[in-house]
C-alpha cells in the first residue's frame, strides 16, 4: 500500500550532469538521496509551505532569528540553483542570482550587518 502513495521521479533525460567532475559531481551525488526523498516521499505541499513560512519569518522577525530563517531559505535556493545551473538560460540564471542576493541582504539586515 505504501507504494501507491509514492510519487514517480520527475521526467527528464538525466539526473546527473553529463561529464561532471570534481565538486559538481560530488554535490550531485550527495544530493541524490535528499532530492529523491523530497520529491517522492514528502507530500508536494510541504517544501513550498515550509519555505514560505521561513521567508515570512525572515520578513517579520527583525532580529537574528529572522536572519537564520532567511539563511535556511537561501541555502535551499542556492542548492537548487547550483544543481540546475548547467541547464538554465541566461534569464533564469540572472533571476536566481537576484533571488540569492535579495536573501543575503535580508539576512544581513536581520543580523545587523547592514
Amino acid at each position: 500500500m505504501a507504494a501507491k502513495n509514492k510519487r514517480p521521479l520527475p521526467q527528464g533525460e538525466r539526473f546527473f550532469t553529463p561529464g561532471a567532475t570534481g565538486l559538481r559531481k560530488a554535490v550531485e551525488q550527495r544530493s541524490a538521496v535528499p532530492m529523491t526523498y523530497l520529491f517522492t516521499q514528502v507530500p508536494r505541499w510541504v517544501a513550498p509551505v515550509v519555505l514560505v513560512v521561513l521567508l515570512l519569518a525572515g520578513f517579520a522577525v527583525t532580529n537574528p532569528l529572522g536572519g537564520a530563517a532567511a539563511l535556511v531559505v537561501l541555502a535551499f535556493v542556492a542548492w537548487l540553483a547550483y544543481l540546475s545551473w548547467p541547464s538554465l538560460g541566461v534569464g533564469a540564471k540572472v533571476l536566481r542570482v537576484a533571488m540569492m542576493t535579495f536573501l543575503v541582504l535580508l539576512a544581513a539586515t536581520r543580523f545587523g550587518l547592514i
